[in-house]
């Protein structure tokens, strides 16, 4: 895949080429296409390689990046193919980069698969501050479960508190005659002793 921008400054026949493949996996049951390699051509030569390395995806899909460069703050995914080579000087940074090699229909680009992983830092950041919710919740179901229980449990353990008997000389006091037919008998006017719970 050629992209050709001619004569620009004093490059003359600027063309940035992709070298990309197809090969069928029997894995996925499909064909994927991937980008090896990216070369830098002016003046009618080859003036930089550099190797493509986890570009890819299915064949009837699209590859997106939001950036492929061959920066090291952009996760170099250029690599200059050799050490002596002149890739070395050149820097190349494509930004929102799209590519689909192969089944274009219509000439839009089909579903593409992103070059983002599953764990980007955004992604971790998010599952971690989840997983302390998580906690917590847990923790303050756990504690209010807790405190249900120790009610209970005071409850059943309170003990009465009891009086002693009142003095003999009191007895008098508490007993009121009642007068029936020729029988006598005799009323208490309070208990002996009382309950109270705490």
């Amino acid at each position: 895949l050629s992209l050709k921008f001619g004569d620009i400054g004093n490059l003359k026949g600027l063309v940035i080429r992709f070298l990309l493949t197809t090969s069928y996996y029997q894995v996925s049951v499909q064909n994927w296409f991937t980008l090896h390699r990216l070369q830098l051509l002016y003046n009618h030569s080859i003036q930089a390689t550099f190797n493509a390395t986890r570009i890819y995806a299915p064949a009837s899909y699209s590859y997106h990046c939001e950036h492929v460069s061959s920066l090291q703050r952009y996760d170099a995914l250029l690599i200059p193919s050799s050490p002596n080579d002149l890739s070395k000087l050149w820097e190349v940074t494509f930004i929102d980069f799209q590519i689909q090699g192969f089944n274009i229909q219509e000439g839009h680009f089909a579903y593409a698969k992103d070059c983002a992983s599953f764990f980007s830092p955004a992604i971790l950041m998010g599952l971690v501050m989840s997983l302390i919710l998580l906690l917590v919740l847990a923790y303050a179901l756990h504690m209010l479960i807790h405190l249900k229980s120790l009610d209970r449990h005071y409850e059943s353990k309170a003990s009465p508190a009891y009086f002693g008997q009142m003095k003999d000389s009191d007895m008098g006091d508490e007993k009121e005659p009642l007068r029936s037919s020729g029988n006598e008998s005799y009323e208490l006017k309070t208990q002996q002793f009382c309950k109270i719970y705490i």
